[in-house]
């Protein structure tokens, strides 16, 4: 029996993407069981396999946990990329939460009906530059070392790492006023395990597509 961990989700970023990025960072390989269609999810649900009847979920340790943020929480701890003491790990958590918040934000605008799209994103994009990214660009600031809490690398790290990459996709200058945080990317990104999760052929999830929306919706809904 594979001793890797078993991510179940649809073949596409959505809440499973930070997970699928931390594991990376840690250099643990996993093994993806992708939802293609509605059964898929129905046999997990009927199977007793989902604590809460939805995905993303992951076999860990004997386990199969539920919530982006217990799973995230559990590798994080697991892996050495919680902080040294609860006062580092309280505030990990205080900046994760706020990339997840910004996360969604950013996640959800493929998914939006047509005649929001362009709301949504320019609304994403404002609260990008003038709520979120300044925080991350004062807590470098102040803190003067290579990583956010402490000088030890981080799922923190990790996750703003993910969401200026997206950001970026949406808005190829957004970091323009950002100087920190361009530094940050650029360092955080040759991190061996990270720079080979950005290579071509990585498990890493591109942009979703129409296509992939549409089946996406067809499996969840």
């Amino acid at each position: 029996m594979s001793g890797k961990p078993k991510l179940h989700y649809f073949n596409g970023r959505g809440r499973m993407e930070p997970i699928r990025w931390l594991l990376a960072a840690a250099g643990v390989e996993f093994e993806e069981c992708f939802i293609e269609k509605k059964d898929d999810l129905l046999k997990l649900r009927k199977d007793g396999s989902l604590l809460f009847q939805q995905v993303p979920m992951v076999e860990i340790d004997g386990m199969k946990l539920a919530q982006t943020r217990a799973i995230l929480n559990y590798i994080a701890g697991k892996y050495n990329l919680y902080g040294k003491d609860l006062k580092e790990r309280a505030l990990i958590d205080m900046y994760a939460e706020g990339m997840m918040d910004l996360n969604e934000l950013l996640m959800s605008y493929p998914f939006q009906p047509a005649d929001k799209k362009e709301q949504h994103l320019a609304n994403a994009l404002d609260k990008t530059t003038n709520r979120y990214f300044p925080v991350f660009e004062k807590v470098l600031k102040d803190h003067g070392q290579d990583f956010l809490v402490g000088n030890q690398f981080s799922k923190a790290d990790v996750q703003l790492l993910e969401i200026l990459l997206m950001a970026e996709e949406y808005k190829p200058d957004i970091l323009a006023k950002f100087p920190l945080l361009q530094k940050f990317k650029a360092r955080v990104s040759n991190i061996p395990t990270i720079k080979k999760f950005l290579q071509p052929g990585s498990q890493r999830k591109p942009l979703p597509e129409e296509k992939d929306v549409q089946n996406a919706w067809k499996i969840f809904h």
